[in-house]
C-alpha cells in the first residue's frame, strides 16, 4: 500500500522506507480488519500500530476521539506521546494526542471526557474508569481503533481480564471498532488473536508478522576463575560490568528483583573509580525519581541505568549500546524483550551480556541463548477470567447506566476470558454485586444494586459511583506483617505472602534467630524463640519462575553429554563427576538422590519446575514426612532443585511424590495457612466488597486486613461456596504455589522417578545445599566469602572420584 505524500516525504527525509509489516497494517485497516502485529523490537512496531490512524485523521480531520492506545505502563504511554507528537508536528497535521493515567490532573480528566483528543493514550485501569461514566457512550461513539501495545505483558493476567471486558463494552458502543495488538515476543499468536478478537474468534484477527531484524549478539560473561557454585546476583562480576559501562556510551543493567537492583547499584558505585553517572530505576522508587532517570537516559546524560522489569517494556532510547542481564534470564522471551532495549534499530544487532550467578544459571543462560537462536519463545498460559475482576467491571457498567441481565451477560461473554460464564454463574455474581451474597445481604453497606423499575438494575445510590471510581483497580499493594514476641517486642517485618504460608508450630529463620509461629493476629506474626531448627526459609522475594521451555532445554543438556563440549571446563567437569558418582536425569525423568551428611539424612530432587513449585512441594512433602515419623528438619528450594533434610532416612521416595498430595496435604495446607485469607483480602478489594479509600482518607493495610478477615470468617462459616471464596481459592492455587507445574511434576514422578542412594553428597547437590548455609546467616550479614568457603568444603567431599 502506498503512503500519502506527506507521510512518504516524512519517511524519505529520514532515510527510512515503509516496512512490509507497516504496509500490511495499513492494508488491514483499509479492509476494516482487526490485526495482531508480531515484530521484533526496533521494527517500527508502535508506528505501524498508529500509522493507519494518522493517515485516516490526516485525510479526514475530526474533533472526536478516533483512537485509543492502551499500554501496560504509564511511562510507556508518556514516551509514545512524545514520539507521536514529533511526526505530527513535522508533517503539520491537525491531530491532538494526550495521555490519561492516575497521574493526570482531575481538571484535565474531566475535560478529556467532554472534549477528548483525537488519540488518547491510557492504561487498562484508566480505561475501565472512563467507561464507568454516563458520558462514556458519547465519548466513545465514534471510536475507530484501539491499539494495545505490549499485549503479552498483561493479556494472560487480571489486567488483561479487565481490558478484555472493557473492549467488549467499547465494541457495544462502537460496533465498527477495530482492535489492534502489538508485541515482539509471542510464542503462540493464535492464542493472542483469540484473546484480541470479539467473541474469541481468532479468524477475525489478521496476523501480521514483522520483517526479521539482525540477529542479536549475546554472550555469557564468565569469571576469570571458576563459575560460582551458588548465588544468583552475579555480583562477582561488578568490576567486569563496570569496565563494560566505561566502554559504552550507555548501558542498561537488568536485575530480576528490586532487592538485587539495589544491591548491584551499590556494588557498582563502590567500583565506579571514574565517577561515571549511573542511576537506578524500579517500581518501588518515587515516580519523580523514575522520571528523572528516564529523562536523563533520553538526554544521554547517563552511562548506565540499573533497572528491573520496570523497563522490560522499554522506552525508545536509541543510544543504548549494550544490555547486561544480572543473573539468569528465566525465559527466552524476557531476554529478547530486554535485549531489544539495545540499539532499538532493526538492521543492527542488539548486543547483550548475561552474567550467571552460579553453575545451574550458566546452563540456563546457555539454554536461553540456544532458544533465542532457534526462534523459540516462552509459551503463555491463559486461564479463565477472574470473578473478582468481573464483579468490578459489572459495578463500573452500573455506574454508567442501568443494565439488563441478559444483554450484559451476552456482552461479557464476548470477552475471550469470560466465554465460560453461564447464566448460573452470572446470576451468582450479580447477587454478590447486588447485596454481597446470602450471608451478607442483611447488611446495608453491601447493597450496591437495585431494580430500575424497567426490568434492569441500577446503582442503589449515586454516591456509590464516586466510591467505585475511588477504589477501582486491579493492583493491590502487598502488605507486610510485624514479627513480634508475645510481649509486643518487634523484631522486624516480613512480607505477608511469606507469612501466609505459615501455620502455628512452623519454624523459620529471622534476625539471626530460630523462631516458632504461635499465631497470626491482624498484621502481627506472633512468634517465640525456639531451639528447634528453622525448617522454613524466611526470605522469599519476588521471583520470576524459570520458563518451562528453558527448563526442558536444561534437562536436555544434562541428558546429552555430547553437548558439554561448549561449556567451561569447570562446568563440564562438574557434570562429568555427577555422571560418575551418581546419575544425570534422562529426558522426562525425575532424579531423586538420598545421602547422609553431617549427621542428617538428605533427599534432593531436580525437577527444574521453578522456585514457586519447589517451595510448595517442600512444604507438602515435609508435612507428609512428619506424619510418617521421618522427622523432617527443614527444606530449601531453588529454581532447579529441592533439598529436604531429616533425622530419619527416606528409603522409598515414591511414597512421598504422590499426586494425592494435591488433594490431601495441599488443601489442608492452604486452608490452615494464612494463604487463603491473603488471597481473599485481594479479591475482596478488587471485587469491591472492601473499600481502600474514602474521600480524603485511605485505609491502612491493617484496617483492610481486619475488615476482610472478619468477612472471611463469616463466609467460611455461613456461606462456604461464596463467589469470593471461590475466587480466592483460584488465586491461591494460581499465584503462590504454581500448582499447574506442581501437578506436572507429580505426574512425571509417578512413572519416571529414578532414585539413587549415595554414601555422601553428590556434585549436582552442591548448589542447593549451599543455600542451607545461606539460610543460617541473617541476610544483612551475608558474606559471599563465607558461602564460597562452604561451597568449597562441600565440593571437596562431593567431587572426589572414589
Amino acid at each position: 500500500m502506498r503512503l500519502p505524500t506527506p507521510f512518504a516525504d516524512w519517511f524519505a527525509a529520514r532515510g527510512w522506507r515503509l516496512r512490509r509489516h507497516q504496509a500490511e497494517m495499513l492494508g488491514a485497516a483499509a479492509r476494516g480488519e482487526h490485526a495482531l502485529l508480531v515484530a521484533p523490537t526496533g521494527a517500527g512496531k508502535t508506528l505501524a500500530g498508529f500509522l493507519p490512524s494518522l493517515v485516516d485523521l490526516a485525510a479526514h480531520p475530526s474533533d472526536r476521539l478516533h483512537s485509543l492506545y492502551v499500554s501496560p505502563l504509564k511511562a510507556l504511554a508518556a514516551d509514545v506521546e512524545r514520539n507521536l507528537l514529533g511526526p505530527i508536528a513535522d508533517m503539520g497535521l491537525a491531530i491532538s494526542v494526550e495521555s490519561r493515567s492516575g497521574d493526570t490532573s482531575s481538571d484535565k480528566k474531566a475535560r478529556q471526557r467532554s472534549r477528548p483528543p483525537n488519540i488518547l493514550l491510557t492504561t487498562p485501569e484508566s480505561l475501565s474508569l472512563l467507561i464507568s461514566y454516563p458520558d462514556s457512550f458519547t465519548m466513545f461513539a465514534d471510536l475507530k481503533t484501539v491499539v494495545i501495545d505490549e499485549i503479552h505483558a498483561f493479556a494472560p493476567g487480571k489486567r488483561g481480564d479487565l481490558l478484555s471486558l472493557s473492549l467488549s463494552r467499547l465494541q457495544a458502543i462502537a460496533p465498527g471498532l477495530r482492535r489492534v495488538g502489538l508485541s515482539a515476543t509471542i510464542a503462540d499468536p493464535d492464542l493472542y488473536r483469540a484473546w484480541l478478537a470479539p467473541d474469541a474468534d481468532a479468524d477475525k484477527v489478521a496476523l501480521v508478522e514483522g520483517e526479521a531484524g539482525a540477529d542479536p549478539d549475546i554472550s555469557i560473561l564468565l569469571p576469570e576463575g571458576a563459575v560460582p557454585w551458588a548465588g544468583h546476583s552475579g555480583r562477582w562480576a561488578v568490576h567486569q560490568v563496570m569496565a563494560e559501562v566505561a566502554r559504552n556510551r550507555t548501558t542498561i543493567i537488568f536485575c530480576n528483583t528490586r532487592g538485587l537492583a539495589e544491591l548491584i547499584f551499590q556494588e557498582l558505585w563502590k567500583v565506579n573509580d571514574f565517577g561515571l553517572p549511573i542511576a537506578i530505576h524500579h517500581g518501588s522508587l518515587d515516580i519523580e525519581a523514575r522520571q528523572r532517570a528516564e529523562q536523563a537516559m533520553a538526554e544521554g546524560r547517563l552511562r548506565a541505568l540499573v533497572a528491573t522489569s520496570s523497563l522490560d517494556l522499554g522506552l525508545d532510547w536509541g543510544d543504548v549500546d549494550c544490555v547486561i542481564q544480572m543473573g539468569a534470564p528465566k525465559g527466552s522471551s524476557r531476554l529478547l524483550q530486554r535485549i531489544g532495549r539495545a540499539n532499538h534499530r532493526l538492521d543492527e544487532p542488539s548486543r547483550a551480556l548475561i552474567v550467571p550467578g552460579n553453575r545451574f544459571e550458566y546452563l540456563e543462560a546457555r539454554a536461553a541463548l540456544d532458544a533465542v537462536a532457534a526462534g523459540e519463545r516462552d509459551a503463555d498460559r491463559f486461564r479463565p477470567g477472574a470473578l473478582d475482576v468481573l464483579a468490578q467491571h459489572v459495578m463500573a457498567l452500573a455506574c454508567a447506566a442501568p443494565f439488563r441481565e441478559e444483554a450484559l451477560l451476552a456482552e461479557i461473554r464476548g470477552a475471550a476470558p469470560y466465554q465460560w460464564i453461564d447464566a448460573e454463574v452470572f446470576s451468582r455474581l450479580l447477587g454478590f454485586v447486588r447485596d454481597g451474597g446470602y450471608a451478607l445481604k442483611s447488611y446495608d453497606r453491601f447493597r450496591r444494586l437495585a431494580p430500575d423499575g424497567h426490568g434492569g438494575w441500577r446503582i442503589s445510590h449515586p454516591r456509590l459511583a464516586a466510591q467505585h471510581r475511588l477504589n477501582a483497580g486491579i493492583i493491590v499493594d502487598a502488605p507486610t506483617l510485624d514479627v513480634r514476641f508475645r510481649n509486643g517486642r518487634r523484631l522486624g517485618r516480613v512480607e505477608e505472602y511469606f507469612a501466609s504460608t505459615l501455620v502455628p508450630g512452623d519454624t523459620f529463620a529471622f534476625a539471626g534467630l530460630s523462631l516458632e509461629v504461635e499465631s497470626i493476629r491482624d498484621t502481627d506474626l506472633i512468634v517465640r524463640a525456639t531451639t528447634r531448627p528453622a525448617r522454613i526459609p524466611s526470605y522469599m522475594g519476588a521471583r520470576m519462575a524459570l520458563s518451562t521451555r528453558l527448563a526442558d532445554r536444561v534437562r536436555g543438556f544434562l541428558a546429552d553429554p555430547a553437548s558439554w563440549s561448549r561449556f567451561p571446563d569447570d562446568v563440564r567437569f562438574w557434570l562429568e563427576m555427577q555422571q560418575l558418582r551418581s546419575a544425570l536425569p534422562r529426558a522426562g525423568e525425575l532424579l531423586v538422590e538420598s545421602f547422609p551428611h553431617e549427621g542428617l539424612h538428605y533427599l534432593v530432587t531436580y525437577p527444574f519446575e521453578g522456585w514457586n513449585a519447589h517451595q510448595s512441594l517442600g512444604m507438602l512433602i515435609t508435612k507428609r514426612m512428619d506424619r510418617a515419623g521421618m522427622q523432617p528438619m527443614g527444606f530449601v528450594a531453588s529454581d532447579y532443585a529441592l533439598a529436604i533434610w531429616s533425622l530419619q532416612p527416606v528409603t522409598r521416595p515414591e511414597t512421598l511424590f504422590d499426586a494425592e498430595i494435591l488433594s490431601d496435604e495441599f488443601v489442608e495446607w492452604v486452608e490452615n495457612s494464612h494463604l487463603l485469607k491473603r488471597a481473599f483480602r485481594e479479591v475482596a478489594v478488587i471485587g469491591g466488597l472492601i473499600e481502600r479509600q474514602h474521600p480524603g482518607k485511605r485505609k491502612t493495610g491493617k484496617q483492610v486486613t481486619f475488615s476482610t478477615d472478619l468477612i472471611f470468617d463469616v463466609l467460611r462459616k455461613y456461606e462456604p461456596d461464596h463467589l469470593l471464596l471461590e475466587a480466592a481459592w483460584a488465586d491461591a492455587r494460581e499465584r503462590l504455589t504454581d500448582v499447574a507445574r506442581l501437578g506436572d511434576l507429580l505426574d512425571r514422578a509417578a512413572g519416571t522417578m529414578r532414585h539413587v542412594g549415595l554414601d555422601r553428597i553428590s556434585p549436582l547437590a552442591i548448589p542447593v545445599l549451599v543455600l542451607i548455609g545461606r539460610e543460617s546467616v541473617a541476610a544483612s550479614d551475608l558474606d559471599d566469602a563465607l558461602l564460597g568457603e562452604l561451597a568449597d568444603t562441600l565440593a571437596r567431599t562431593a567431587m572426589r572420584a572414589d
